[in-house]
């Protein structure tokens, strides 16, 4: 495949209904790549396929929620069975949660688990397979190895930053990292990249919808709404965090800390791991 143009290339992007999802799906497709377009909400996936196929792409809208193990399975199945396997995945979808953790229920970590762990694994693990039993399906070119493919694995910078207004988020975040960090060991050897992204502050949705957990209904609405405002004025569009997908599955990076603050919290965190345990114990500034 050519992998630099990725003329005639199939992606699967999930959660691509908006936000980053979205942005990416389109800059795959602006670059030559079928898109599948999986997401809980359909008519928001469609309306992503329908901005692709403007864009002189293919394009395919799927509902599927991610947490749900039987529903990726038979996603899996029939995107195989329709298309082809996948050239590019890419693992996106997810939500937000912010609360004391003390406050948080079992209810709650199942549901962000769900989402931003079990939604990786499950794309990660399906896809992941049919893309090597593909290469270990064709025959050997010693002068030039067959490409397996690229998985790309959304994660954060809460993924290496401690949080205590984001305990489970964080959480959840990190665990996608060490998984990518894994992963990328074990497909390493089938030609199968395997990339962590770890945006900052975007201007996507996820505040806008995220739970507050330990607070009422009102109190909740404010924190969401002052929120979605500081994420907004960060003016960092979902478009650039999706160039910088491109360019790390056209360089086969396996950790892309995207924009200023993913790199100064990222640098704290291998030199001064401390300050950022103190910077976790600060009063939560969404309060």
């Amino acid at each position: 495949m050519p992998l630099a143009h990725f003329d005639g290339a199939l992606a699967v992007v999930t959660g691509a209904g908006s936000g980053l999802g979205r942005a990416t799906a389109l800059a795959l497709a602006e670059r030559g790549a079928a898109v599948v377009a999986a997401d809980i909400d359909l008519p928001a996936a469609e309306r992503t396929v329908t901005l692709a196929k403007a864009l002189g792409a293919e394009g395919t809208a799927r509902r599927v929620d991610v947490a749900d193990a039987a529903a990726m399975e038979a996603f899996a199945a029939e995107v195989r069975e329709s298309r082809r396997v996948p050239d590019i995945v890419v693992n996106n979808a997810g939500i937000a949660m912010a609360g004391d953790f003390l406050d948080h229920e079992v209810e709650d970590w199942e549901r962000i688990i769900g989402v931003n762990l079990w939604g990786v694994v499950h794309g990660s693990r399906l896809f992941g397979r049919q893309m090597a039993e593909r290469v270990r399906g064709l025959p050997a070119k010693p002068d030039k190895p067959n490409f397996g493919g690229h998985i790309v694995n959304i994660a954060s910078a809460a993924g290496y930053t401690p949080s205590r207004v984001m305990p489970a988020y964080c959480t959840t975040k990190a665990a996608v990292v060490m998984l990518s960090d894994c992963l990328r060991g074990e497909l390493a050897g089938l030609r199968i990249g395997v990339t962590a992204v770890c945006p900052g502050f975007s201007g996507t949705s996820i505040l806008r919808n995220a739970t507050f957990v330990g607070t009422d209904r009102a109190t909740a609405e404010r924190l969401r709404e002052r929120a979605d405002r500081a994420i907004q004025a960060r003016r960092y569009p979902p478009e650039k965090v999706a160039e910088r997908i491109v360019e790390a599955i056209v360089k086969n990076k396996p950790f892309v800390p995207v924009n200023t603050e993913a790199h100064v919290l990222r640098a704290l965190s291998r030199i001064s791991p401390a300050s950022l345990r103190l910077l976790a114990r600060a009063p939560a500034v969404l309060r």
